[in-house]
């Protein structure tokens, strides 16, 4: 990830991000590194071919950092101080859809315990890659999702909206009403769609901007 790195370093200080969830890092080990720009990747991975999971975040907030859990190359935890409110952050990333079904759960059961540990008065923030599509449109789910997805839901967008409903939490991307191209976060062969999401607890999603 060392070239790549570098470049999401440069984007985010173009676009003035402060922090950012990645995944698919396929970087073994449990550390944090200088990526370049004043920016810094904690990461944990247990295979360099496969998965692997890291928050990065830039300079100014690397000192307000208590605590970072590295769960397993899926789920990554980190809980931050600023500016007097604690706000936790989980990176993840859910197995593929021709996964085997006891790892997916062993996944939703780890993001589950994750998110069930944080007191209710802190901030949650999810960055994911779920492997999945939530879809357009929130008929029956309006509680935790808005109306702009892409396409059809499928079986792994399921479990998505399934774990939203546990937690109390919204899918915040589906909220805004952009073009599909600026919704869509994968692109392959000709192929478009969303599988990357922003999750927040519903009682935050005021506070919320495009």
């Amino acid at each position: 990830m060392t070239g790549i790195g570098r470049e999401l370093a440069d984007m985010m200080d173009r676009r003035k991000v402060g922090m950012l969830c990645v995944q698919e890092t396929r970087w073994k080990g449990s550390k944090a590194r200088c990526i370049g720009g004043w920016f810094k990747l904690f990461y944990h991975g247990v295979d360099g071919r496969r998965n692997g999971v890291g928050v990065i975040l830039k300079e100014q907030y690397v000192k307000s950092v208590l605590e970072v859990k590295r769960v397993s190359d899926r789920v990554m935890f980190m809980k931050l101080e600023i500016d007097g409110a604690m706000i936790n952050v989980v990176s993840a990333y859910a197995p593929q859809v021709g996964c085997a079904m006891d790892e997916k759960e062993k996944f939703w059961s780890e993001l589950d315990e994750v998110v069930m540990t944080v007191p209710k008065g802190e901030r949650v923030v999810i960055g994911a890659d779920f492997n999945g599509h939530v879809g357009e449109g929130n008929r029956g789910d309006e509680e935790v999702m808005g109306r702009y997805g892409v396409k059809q839901r499928n079986a792994e967008g399921q479990m998505a909206v399934d774990f939203a409903k546990r937690m109390d939490m919204a899918v915040v991307n589906t909220y805004f009403n952009k073009r599909e191209e600026h919704r869509v976060t994968y692109k392959s062969g000709g192929r478009c769609t969303q599988v990357d999401y922003i999750l927040c607890r519903r009682a935050s999603l005021k506070e919320i901007g495009d």
